[in-house]
C-alpha cells in the first residue's frame, strides 16, 4: 500500500512538471513574435523596398508670390513650392511683415496650399526693405552680430511653427564682400540646423554670377561655397541682366545668358561634389521696357495686348519695345536645366504670369511633369 501511494505521488509530480513546462513554453511564444513572420506579412515586406531617389525624385516647380497678391488667384496644383515674399529683417535680428493684410494673405495661402500638398516657404530679404531703401544694410547688420543673428534664426523658426509653414527662403541681395559672405554662411548654417531639426526646408535665392553682356563670371558677388551643403535648393535668379553695366533691356534673360549661368553652376556644384538636384533655374514672367523710364509689363499684359506674343521674346506696346521670355524660350531653358541635372525650375513672379493654358506656369508644369 505504501509503495502504491509512493508511486502515485511520484507520477503526479513528474506529470505536473511536464505540463508546467508546456505551459511555460506557450507563455514565452509571444516574445518570439518579432522574429516570426506569417505569410501575409512577408507579402507586405515585398512592397517596402527602398526607393531609388535618383530616378524617382520629384522635379520641383517653385513660384515666388508677392505679399499683396490675392491667394485665391494662385494655381496651387501646378507648384511644388510657393515662396511668400517677403519678410523683412531688422538690424537687431527681429522680423516684420508688411502689415496685417500680408499676414492674412500668408495664412490663406497656407490653408489653400495644404489642399494640394504644396509647400509654402517664407522668403526673408529681397531687394527693398519695408522701411525704405535697399534691404541690404538691414540684413547685413542682422547677420553680422552673433546675438542678432541668433535672434533672427529664432524669429524665423518661430514664425514657421506658428504659421504652419514648410520652411524659409533666404534672399540676401547680395553679399559683396568676404565678410558678408562669411556671415551669410554662418547664418545659413545656424538656420539649417534649426529648421532641419524640425523637419523643415531651407532654400536660398542667389545671383546668377554671370555678366549678361560679357558672359563672364561676376566677381563682385561673393558666396562661401560651403554654405550650399546646408540648403535644400538653390534658386538661381537667371534674370535681371538688364542692369548689368549700362542699362540694356534685351539682356533681361536671353537664352545665351542662361546657358552660361547653367554651365557655371553645374561646374561649381560638380567641383564641390554636391548634387545638381539642388539647383533650380529661375525664369522671369515679366517684360522689360527698352526705355527705363517706362514701367515693366507682366506677361499677362503682354498676352492681353496680343496673344501671339507668346511665340516671341520681344514686342512693341504703345511705342515701347519690351523684352521677355516666350513659350519656346521657356521650353528651351527648362530642357537645358534638366539636361544638366537640375532639380527643377523657379518663376518670378506668380502674380505676373498669364492664366490658364497660356501661362508660363503651364509650360513649365507640362515639361517637368512629363520627364
Amino acid at each position: 500500500m505504501k509503495l502504491r501511494i509512493l508511486l502515485i505521488v511520484l507520477f503526479t509530480f513528474i506529470g505536473g512538471f511536464f505540463v508546467g513546462g508546456l505551459v511555460k513554453e506557450k507563455q514565452t511564444k509571444p516574445l518570439e513574435f518579432k522574429i516570426t513572420t506569417s505569410e501575409p506579412s512577408q507579402k507586405m515586406l515585398k512592397h517596402k523596398q527602398a526607393p531609388n531617389w535618383k530616378e524617382n525624385k520629384e522635379k520641383v516647380l517653385i513660384g515666388y508670390v508677392q505679399d499683396f497678391r490675392n491667394p485665391a488667384n494662385i494655381d496651387y496644383r501646378s507648384f511644388t513650392h510657393l515662396i511668400f515674399s517677403f519678410a523683412h529683417p531688422n538690424k537687431d535680428g527681429s522680423l516684420v511683415l508688411n502689415g496685417d493684410q500680408a499676414l492674412k494673405n500668408l495664412r490663406t495661402m497656407v490653408t489653400n496650399a495644404k489642399k494640394t500638398d504644396t509647400k509654402v516657404l517664407l522668403a526673408i530679404g529681397g531687394w527693398f526693405h519695408i522701411q525704405g531703401g535697399e534691404s541690404y544694410p538691414f540684413f547685413q547688420s542682422a547677420i553680422n552680430d552673433d546675438v542678432a543673428r541668433a535672434k533672427l534664426v529664432d524669429e524665423l523658426s518661430n514664425i514657421v511653427k506658428r504659421e504652419r509653414l514648410d520652411g524659409v527662403d533666404v534672399d540676401f541681395e547680395h553679399p559683396r564682400s568676404a565678410k558678408d559672405s562669411e556671415n551669410l554662411s554662418k547664418f545659413i548654417k545656424q538656420l539649417s540646423d534649426k529648421l532641419h531639426s524640425e523637419d523643415k526646408q531651407l532654400t536660398i535665392a542667389v545671383h546668377a554670377k554671370i555678366h549678361a553682356g560679357a558672359l563672364t563670371e561676376a566677381h563682385f558677388i561673393q558666396y562661401d561655397p560651403a554654405m550650399f551643403q546646408y540648403v535644400d535648393y538653390v534658386n538661381i535668379m537667371a534674370y535681371d541682366g538688364q542692369w548689368d553695366g549700362g542699362y540694356n533691356a534685351a539682356n533681361l534673360s536671353p537664352y545665351p545668358f542662361t546657358e552660361k549661368i547653367v554651365n557655371y553652376w553645374s561646374a561649381l556644384f560638380q567641383s564641390l561634389e554636391l548634387s545638381r538636384e539642388k539647383l533650380v533655374l529661375g525664369v522671369p514672367s515679366y517684360a522689360q521696357p527698352e526705355d527705363p523710364a517706362v514701367k515693366q509689363l507682366s506677361y499677362q499684359s503682354i498676352l492681353e495686348h496680343d496673344p501671339t506674343n507668346a511665340n516671341r521674346d520681344s514686342t512693341t506696346v504703345n511705342g515701347t519695345t519690351y523684352y521677355y521670355n516666350g513659350d519656346e524660350t521657356i521650353q528651351r531653358k527648362t530642357n537645358l536645366a534638366l539636361q544638366h541635372g537640375f532639380g527643377g525650375m523657379m518663376l518670378w513672379e506668380v502674380g505676373l504670369d498669364a492664366t490658364g493654358s497660356s501661362s508660363l506656369t503651364s509650360v513649365l508644369f507640362e515639361i517637368l511633369g512629363n520627364i
